[in-house]
């Protein structure tokens, strides 16, 4: 009986066609044509994608995960999800608003929601392209209440009650559960968040649906019942550099991922933590990935799983002319990983906690 050794893993990218996608995405990823004309996401790791590569091609991300547990996911993660691969990636072009809409939290989810399998939903965003008066809606603009939340909506008065984030590139929006938020126009991004699509709709600008005609579903009820009616704590979070040249930048981290941004211009040796897997997303530039059982080619906006018991593995940058520019994500142990080691430089407690949300 032979024994597999795990390698980096490839994905089939999922397109998805929301209402307010657009053909922006397609061209800043390389896509060959035609491409659907309102091209919203790609889900770049999901754990229904199909593996593109190796011993494993032609499986899904969660029949490896459920076939190797610990040794691909890693031991803190089967610690806190059990065999499930808890993350998703994307890739949104947003061509126009997306709904104003909520995500519940984990509790919610495994009560109300339990026979869809998904977690809650708490996200980050990393801003790739914006235009020049674009903005994220974020929160409350003030403290309101579940009554007058109601009212503005039925009225179609909810605007003033909402908050306005500008944002541009290199932006970073940490979006916890139950913060009611839209992306809206002129956005290209990169989303970490938890395995989940449960959305509740609070309004749509009445916008029709293409294959129906009719306006698309709202799920006001839930919203109310999962909705933050208070001005978030957080919106922009401050980028802390982990080493002195500013290579290796943490963007986010919260007890569910951490989200890094890796900038070289040659190679650099990492090594992966048998704690947790990790992803990688190139945003910027080209690489070779290359470890003692295969190497992969990656070229922008290519993501690549590796993991947990991958070991050392070399980011090589194949790119002369563009610095390579890698998103890093995985399952982060926030004690071990950041507060003890930031506390021991002396970092100071409100500087940390900026970019570390350990009060989640």
């Amino acid at each position: 009986m032979s024994i597999i050794q795990l390698y980096p893993i490839l994905l089939e990218r999922r397109i998805v066609e929301p209402i307010w996608g657009g053909q922006r995405l397609a061209k800043w990823l390389d896509l060959p044509e035609p491409q659907p004309t309102q091209l919203g996401e790609t889900w770049q790791v999901f754990d229904t994608n199909i593996i593109l590569n190796g011993v494993l091609a032609g499986q899904t991300l969660a029949q490896v995960t459920k076939q190797f547990g610990a040794d691909f996911i890693g031991t803190r993660t089967v610690a806190r999800y059990g065999i499930d691969f808890p993350l998703l990636a994307k890739f949104i072009d947003a061509n126009d608003k997306l709904s104003i809409q909520v995500h519940p939290d984990d509790t919610y989810a495994h009560t109300y929601e339990a026979h869809t399998s998904f977690h809650g939903k708490t996200e980050a965003w990393y801003i790739l392209e914006a235009t020049s008066d674009a903005n994220v809606t974020y929160g409350l603009e003030r403290p309101s209440n579940r009554a007058e939340f109601t009212e503005a909506v039925e009225a179609g008065k909810l605007e003033p009650l909402l908050n306005h984030t500008s944002v541009r590139t290199g932006d970073v929006i940490f979006v916890p559960a139950k913060t009611l938020h839209a992306i809206n126009e002129g956005i290209i991004l990169f989303e970490i968040q938890q395995k989940s699509d449960l959305t509740y709709r609070v309004y749509d600008y009445g916008r029709l649906d293409a294959k129906t005609g009719q306006p698309r579903e709202l799920h006001l009820e839930k919203a109310l019942e999962v909705a933050d009616f208070a001005p978030p704590p957080h919106a922009k979070i401050a980028p802390l550099p982990l080493d002195t040249d500013n290579s290796q930048i943490l963007l986010i981290a919260c007890s569910l991922f951490a989200l890094e941004r890796l900038t070289l211009l040659d190679q650099r040796v990492m090594s992966t933590n048998p704690g947790t897997f990790e992803i990688l997303t190139v945003i910027e530039g080209s690489c070779t990935i290359t470890s003692s059982v295969d190497a992969v080619e990656l070229r922008r906006g290519d993501s690549t799983v590796l993991p947990a018991t991958l070991g050392g593995y070399i980011l090589h940058s194949t790119h002369a002319d563009t610095p390579l520019q890698i998103l890093r994500v995985y399952v982060p142990d926030l004690e071990k990983d950041f507060l003890q080691p930031m506390r021991a430089q002396n970092l100071d407690e409100k500087r940390i906690a900026a970019t570390v949300i350990h009060n989640l």
